[in-house]
């Protein structure tokens, strides 16, 4: 069996055609791309880290709604089919619902959509698994461990010197290093940042109902955003986008109170519900961070290092996928004459990704601010509005397919 190659003494320099840096799972899916597109690739991740490991009997509280371009990527790259599929749910419905005394509601079903499946719920855990294993018998692929300390570039290549004293030198840098990218910083690109003073409360719970295969989501102004996603069998996992003032007493709760809010919430479309670990409650902060360039000379950002969205239309993770298909295309089918890291490849791929990044970017934060305001003629107005919409197949259909990532 092949196994990893990992750097971590002595004075070397590593050259390859392309450098990822970070190891998440838009990393590892940029790297197995592009090794198996038949070029070098060296993936520079931090001593000791690992994927998360998934206890037998467990369920992961951080899941992924994956559209279709995700799914296309994974699959392309032999990993879809890898993943534990008894830990897969198809979402085969979406309920978004308002709030107030006459709360409007918007349906969207497979059916309606002319597809299989909206999206499918898959666990980080999972995810990580199948692209590891995949990694493993990667061609032309080194994998180093190590902390970068300086990085430069000049017309022939990328240089990122490491605290072990080693120098990787490629044609293209790609920054897949998270929402505090240090690749971004380096680079020195500008970011606009604004915190949205919420943090995302997730864990996961049995039903007494049965999901059928919908995901539900329920906007209110003064406990945020709840959403209850599905996972096999009759578990769902909440995603709860709550104010910073509501936070920490949900967070301090035991977890059968919580259990309890959360179905109080959701009218108890799904009955009661039950803690699958009462140890197991999460919280992430919530913000949006929209960089002012996705490019520099012989970098790339991608995934969260290049845009971080509000949590609502569960798209973060399909937007960083989207990025790295982008950018294998457009390496791919660069001229013989260029190199990985050209100007215009790099000017391609970030036209080629601005529109979907706006669009995404501006849909979510103006809907948490639609939805974060008491004023109740705003409130009337938006309930109307999603029930103006629920009988408008056309806008619809536009609009799931946009979060499909494909045109149905």
């Amino acid at each position: 069996m092949r196994r990893f190659v990992s750097f971590e003494l002595g004075i070397m320099q590593i050259q390859s055609n392309i450098c990822v840096i970070g190891n998440g799972a838009v990393g590892k899916a940029a790297a197995l791309g592009f090794a198996q597109a038949g070029l070098s690739v060296t993936m520079l991740v931090p001593p000791g880290s690992g994927a998360p490991v998934a206890h037998e009997g467990s369920w992961d509280v951080r899941v992924y709604a994956l559209n279709h371009v995700a799914r296309d990527l994974l699959s392309s790259l032999k990993v879809w089919n890898a993943l534990d599929a008894t830990r897969v749910a198809a979402v085969d419905a979406m309920v978004v619902k308002g709030d107030g005394a006459q709360p409007g509601t918007l349906n969207f079903d497979a059916f309606g959509a002319r597809t299989g499946a909206l999206a499918w719920i898959v666990e980080d855990s999972n995810l990580n698994a199948a692209l590891d294993a995949a990694l493993k018998f990667a061609p032309n692929l080194r994998i180093v461990a190590a902390r970068a300390t300086t990085m430069r570039a000049d017309a022939e290549n990328a240089m990122v010197e490491l605290d072990n004293g080693d120098t990787l030198i490629a044609s293209l840098l790609v920054g897949a290093d998270g929402a505090e990218s240090w690749v971004r910083g380096q680079c020195d690109i500008g970011f606009d940042y604004r915190s949205y003073n919420q943090r995302a409360i997730v864990t996961n719970f049995e039903c007494d109902q049965p999901h059928q295969g919908a995901a539900y989501q329920w906007f209110t102004s003064s406990e945020g955003i709840v959403a209850l996603l599905p996972l096999p069998g009759e578990r769902v996992s909440l995603v709860w986008s709550a104010p910073e003032n509501l936070a920490p007493s949900l967070l301090a709760m035991p977890a059968t109170a919580l259990a309890e809010r959360v179905a109080a919430v959701s009218g108890h479309q799904l009955g009661a519900l039950r803690p699958v670990q009462p140890e197991l409650v999460k919280a992430f902060p919530l913000r949006l961070v929209r960089p002012h360039a996705i490019t520099a000379p012989r970098v790339a950002l991608v995934g969260d290092a290049a845009h971080v969205v509000h949590p609502l239309a569960g798209h973060g993770m399909n937007l960083g996928f989207a990025d790295v298909a982008a950018l294998i295309k457009v390496v791919s089918e660069r001229e013989s004459h260029r190199d990985c890291g050209d100007e215009r490849l790099l000017g391609r791929y970030s036209r080629s990704r601005k529109e979907d990044i706006f669009l995404m970017q501006f849909a979510t934060d103006s809907l948490e601010r639609l939805f974060g305001t008491d004023f109740e003629p705003v409130r009337i107005a938006r309930n109307i509005g999603l029930n103006l919409v629920n009988k408008l197949p056309v806008i619809k259909r536009a609009l799931i397919s946009h979060a499909m990532g494909k045109h149905i």
